[in-house]
This record gives structure tokens, sequence and C-alpha cells, in this order.
């Protein structure tokens, strides 16, 4: 469909370290559990409140997978910009099938940048730190090359 656009841009913290997982191709991929919050104080009794949403992030560059590895930790704030893509497996205990939709960092439009922050993370006096990352042909891993098997999680 041509004028479609599949974007999305978060700042969150980081729910958990970070997963690192070998595909069967013998390439390492990362996943990042990000929480993003609202807050907004309740009208009738002026108390505040807060609504958190799990986001699954998952980090296809190899490069860009070893900076996660070293450099992030549960706490770290992070900015990511990257693809919707939901996908569907099979559970091996009820044999039915289920959904999960995840943020793809992989492709040219595709960034992770740390935050810089007091909670968890690589400290750097509150400056950011890009590992935004162009990507070649050559390095871009395709969704559609990776069977279900070969997704880790």
């Amino acid at each position: 469909m041509a004028g479609s656009l599949n974007k999305v841009l978060l700042i969150g913290r980081l729910g958990a370290d970070p997963e690192i997982k070998q595909m069967v191709n013998g390439k390492n991929v990362a996943r990042l559990s990000l929480a993003t919050s609202q807050t907004w104080k309740d009208k009738n009794t002026g108390e505040k409140k807060e609504k958190t949403e799990w986001h699954r992030i998952v980090v296809f560059n190899e490069g860009l997978v070893n900076v996660v590895q070293q450099y992030l930790k549960k706490g770290a704030q992070i900015y990511v910009e990257g693809q919707l893509s939901t996908r569907k497996w099979k559970d091996e205990q009820s044999g039915q099938d289920k959904y999960t939709t995840e943020i793809l960092i992989q492709g040219y439009n595709s960034s992770l940048t740390m935050l810089g922050g007091s909670s968890g993370g690589i400290q750097n006096d509150n400056t950011s730190q890009s590992i935004s990352k162009n990507f070649d042909d050559k390095s871009q891993v395709q969704q559609n090359d990776l069977d279900d098997d070969e997704i880790p999680f």
C-alpha cells in the first residue's frame, strides 16, 4: 500500500535486564521489556493515578545487540524508534495459536538512544548517548527470513 507508515516512538524505562538469545542462524537478538507510564490527578478524589503500559522491544542488529548487552540494565531510560509487528506462534502446551505484538529495531528507520539519569543503565551526567545505527542491506535481518522456531521467545 503506497502512502502508509509503520513507526513507533517510545520513551520509557527497562523493567528488567535485556535478554540476549541466539537464533538458529547463530546471530544474537536482544529482547527488552519497556514500561511507559501516564500519570494524572483523579478529578473526584484528587488522588494521583498512574497507568503503566509494557512494550516488548526486539533488537535484531548484532552490533546494537552488543551495545544493549554491555550498557543497558533494569531501570535504564531509553528512547526507541521502531516498527510495530505482530507475529503468530503456537503454544506448545495448549496447541493454540497465540499472537505477540512487538516493536522491532531493525532497518534504516530504527534507533535506540540511552537517556541519562540516576536510575539504572549507563551514568553520564544526564546527557544522552545515541546508539542509533544506519544499516546496510547486508547487515539487515529481514523478519520474513525468520521461521517462528528461530525466534527465541
